[in-house]
């Protein structure tokens, strides 16, 4: 059965005008040269010292490209991209369309595009109707299920990209060449050994505050973030998950196991 939800957390940005390649290229994580009409991709705008600032999707359109980030981050986005923009000739302005999200379908309706991050997380859609027959769903418990963090896990100038597991959900283009915090974030790739990484955890009973504590053993193990009845995001020490009986400060039994996307391509010790 299809499930729909209107992401009302979400907003669009129009970036056009002759210069709107070159300008996002330098700036962003992800690659926007080789972005063609109708595609998407995944990407961030970072401090410069390397931390997430705002996550974003980058849709192609025939005139530039539109930005979905953040609802609440618009205007401090639209802000942060004019101070960059110096002499290039761009216009960057908000777009008032609906963002949604569609998954479990078994025929996508026109006009829909796949999830770059992750197929299970389904289809992403702007200012398109809502599929008849679609149940409005809860998109954070499909994204919860599916381990992958959003903006509460991460927040916003607090974490490193690699961190909230960009570079293994097509977030990060590494072959592109510069963008700013590109230092920090190319570093941390070469070094490969990641110690935290944002990951599910499950455990009995109600959803768990932000910021409880992960106990392995007498060692910390980590914090959560956001969470549901059973599962939760959060940041996990990889060193840490095998060192002695996991409990949460309340006493109840916490459990990690890494989604398959995220398999093989992380050590955990």
């Amino acid at each position: 059965m299809s499930h729909y939800a209107l992401l009302t957390d979400r907003a669009l940005i129009d970036v056009a005008g002759p210069d709107w390649r070159g300008f996002l290229q330098g700036l962003l994580t992800q690659d926007v040269e080789t972005l063609a009409d109708g595609e998407i991709r995944f990407g961030a705008l970072l401090t410069p010292q390397g931390r997430l600032l705002y996550d974003l999707f980058l849709i192609g359109t025939s005139e530039g490209c539109l930005v979905d980030c953040v609802a609440e981050h618009r205007e401090a986005l639209i802000a942060r991209l004019s101070l960059y923009r110096l002499r290039a000739k761009v216009t960057i302005a908000p777009l008032d369309l609906p963002v949604a999200a569609l998954w479990d379908s078994d025929a996508p309706p026109p006009g829909w595009l796949a999830d770059p991050r992750l197929p299970a997380l389904g289809l992403r859609g702007y200012g398109l109707a809502p599929p008849i027959g679609a149940d409005a769903g809860d998109y954070d418990v499909h994204r919860l299920s599916l381990g992958v963090p959003g903006l509460a896990d991460w927040g916003s100038d607090r974490t490193y990209p690699i961190e909230a597991n960009f570079d293994l959900l097509n977030g990060i283009d590494f072959k592109k060449g510069c963008f700013v915090g590109q230092e920090t974030t190319s570093r941390m790739k070469r070094r490969g050994q990641i110690k935290t990484r944002m990951a599910p955890v499950t455990y009995e009973g109600s959803a768990l505050a932000p910021g409880s504590e992960l106990l392995a053993g007498e060692l910390r193990a980590g914090e959560t973030h956001s969470s549901g009845a059973g599962v939760a995001i959060a940041s996990l020490r990889l060193d840490r998950l095998e060192a002695g009986d996991r409990r949460l400060p309340d006493g109840r039994e916490w459990r990690s196991q890494l989604p398959a996307w995220m398999t093989g391509a992380v050590q955990t010790v």
